[in-house]
């Protein structure tokens, strides 16, 4: 199984997001255990995901992991867009950009980057927008709060 592209924010900051994660394909059921296995076991054994059916419409209600079975719950909420919130039951919550499975490797590693950024005051979607536009002004990114992806 291949390992996941992840990268997380260091220590315990918590911004509007906790890192990124740039999945190979849009199959949710051979995605999530590499994403889970990826994670310090510290963290507690991951009993849920949140998931919006834009990004992943087929995605099924449940995914086996090793030794366990994690329950996917799909949302339409907009601020949930672009996003994984990953649960670990009263152990902590973890809500990652998802980068598009066919985004170009540049923007996916400044994707990454900046997702990952303790100092990020971004969401995924205004994140992804602003990659989308190309920046259309680091000043823009800049008055949002927006570091790393200079």
């Amino acid at each position: 199984m291949p390992l996941p592209r992840l990268r997380l924010t260091p220590d315990a900051s918590h911004g509007p997001l906790d890192g990124a994660w740039w999945p190979r394909c849009e199959a949710l059921e051979l995605e999530l255990p590499a994403l889970v296995g990826s994670l310090d076991p510290a963290v507690g054994t991951v009993t849920r995901v949140t998931v919006d059916t834009a990004s992943w419409p087929e995605a099924p209600q449940t995914v086996m992991a090793p030794g366990h079975v994690i329950e996917v719950v799909r949302t339409d909420l907009a601020a949930e867009a672009h996003a994984i919130t990953v649960d670990c039951g009263t152990v902590g919550r973890w809500e990652l950009l998802v980068i598009p499975p066919d985004e170009p490797a540049r923007a996916a590693a400044r994707l990454l980057t900046a997702a990952a950024d303790p100092e990020n005051l971004l969401s995924a979607p205004r994140i992804l927008a602003l990659a989308e536009d190309g920046l259309a002004g680091e000043a823009t990114w800049e008055s949002e709060g927006g570091h790393g992806l200079r």
